[in-house]
């Protein structure tokens, strides 16, 4: 479980005021000392991610965020930090001290959490300093303040009976102690029951297999290759092939051919990593389906659609043209590196001139998405699937075309119609909608 990759795990995210608990919580949760606990308001400052395994939850991604009442101009850029976790978070814990009660910063997070459809569960600490009775009054309270904002909402998705908002036995929270562990197991319980709304398809490609099928991965060991593995989206291919009872032939792209006469009867599939799509494309016989690692995890992690879509327009991209070249990790960039050398040049052959290109890495997105003619995102391996879909939903929302990188080279190279055929994409009558 602690090997699950982190794009792969269920992001659960605590929200809260300074001292409320949350990081007592996490302890409790995970029944370790991970996160730093102490009596001085403000200890978390930055959001802390911590990969665990939860029973019988199972790998989660734990993430403390800084106080939402957290003061003066540094504590302003703290809680707005902890606020942007929200778009990679599938299940909101907000955490209440029972001592103080549900009031406005609960209320912001509450809301925005719905907004985004995100699952909420509201969790009362500190219950063993208050009894039965007062108890029954924060629900009673709690209640009513979620009425009132149903009905500000005109929406009947927030009433008393939703199981968005409830989490056992029609009470609209849980209590529990990190103290005495009291309510924790409960809680756990009630983890394994909340149905986030975007989760990962339940396939990478083996839905597009039959038990039996083979299939031919293509995989080049150049200077970019980690040394002695593979790298993710090919480990987890793998691995998906494997979980729907298929057979898998791993070669280099230099072996292709030789691979391609072993076989008795042509694969059902051929996936490529996306640098070697010309070669591979040359080498292959056009009836036999191809596409690429990257494609295939456009489909899985986000909207592989709407990438298809953005291809187009790197036939409008002028000299001097603004573009963003984005990676969700940071790694040592080689002399030959995809984002910052390979994709740049094929780009400048394609429009005739440079352009200008500026690059993200990591969790960094920037906030002016509209200055660019073009996105081009890496595969997202190492995001969740809800953070993927927001950021493409925000090019979207601007009408800024976004593409990946897999949908890049194929459309480059043109060959994007053919990789995208085994997916059930005809790639014309894509664009005519």
């Amino acid at each position: 479980m602690q090997d699950t990759p982190k794009g792969s795990r269920l992001h659960i995210s605590l929200f809260g005021r300074r001292n409320v608990g949350k990081s007592s919580l996490i302890n409790a949760l995970t029944n370790q000392e991970i996160a730093l606990v102490s009596d001085v308001a403000g200890t978390t400052t930055d959001p802390v991610y911590k990969a665990m395994e939860i029973l019988p939850l199972g790998p989660v991604m734990l993430i403390d965020t800084a106080g939402l009442d957290d003061e003066g101009a540094l504590g302003e850029l703290r809680a707005k930090k902890s606020l942007e976790v929200l778009e990679k978070t599938d299940v909101t814990l907000l955490v209440v001290d029972s001592t103080s009660g549900f009031g406005d910063y609960e209320k912001r997070i509450f809301l925005l959490s719905f907004e985004k459809n995100i699952p909420v569960v509201i969790v009362f600490t500190k219950k063993d300093l208050i009894d039965e009775e007062q108890r029954k009054q924060l629900l009673i309270s709690l209640k009513k303040q979620l009425l009132a904002i149903a009905h500000s909402l005109s929406s009947n998705s927030l009433d008393s009976g939703s199981p968005s908002i409830l989490n056992i036995d029609n009470t609209p929270a849980l209590f529990v102690s990190s103290t005495t562990k009291g309510g924790i197991p409960a809680l756990k319980q009630h983890l394994c029951n909340v149905k986030p709304t975007e989760r990962l398809p339940s396939a990478i490609v083996g839905d597009l297999l039959s038990p039996g099928d083979m299939m031919l991965l293509v995989v080049p060991i150049d200077e970019a290759a980690p040394k002695g593995r593979l790298i993710l989206p090919q480990v987890q291919t793998i691995r998906d092939i494997l979980d729907h009872d298929c057979l898998t032939v791993v070669c280099k792209e230099s072996e292709l051919k030789k691979a391609l006469a072993a076989l008795k009867e042509p694969p059902k599939l051929v996936v490529t990593d996306s640098q070697a799509f010309r070669e591979v494309a040359k080498d292959l016989p056009s009836d036999i389906p191809l596409t690429s690692f990257s494609i295939l995890m456009a489909r899985y992690k986000g909207d592989l659609l709407s990438l298809a879509r953005g291809a187009k327009a790197i036939e409008t991209l002028v000299p001097c043209d603004k573009i963003l070249i984005a990676e969700a990790c940071t790694h040592h960039q080689q002399s030959d590196d995809l984002g910052k050398i390979k994709i740049p040049h094929w780009l400048s052959q394609m429009v005739g001139g440079e352009l200008k290109i500026d690059f993200s890495h990591g969790s960094d997105y920037p906030d002016n998405l509209d200055e660019y003619k073009l996105i081009v995102h890496c595969g997202g391996c190492m995001l969740n699937r809800k953070e993927m879909l927001h950021r493409i939903s925000l090019t979207k929302k601007m009408n800024i075309p976004i593409v990946n990188y897999g949908v890049l080279i194929a459309a480059v190279h043109g060959i994007l119609p053919r990789a995208l055929r085994p997916l059930g994409i005809d790639y014309e009558t894509l664009l005519s909608f």
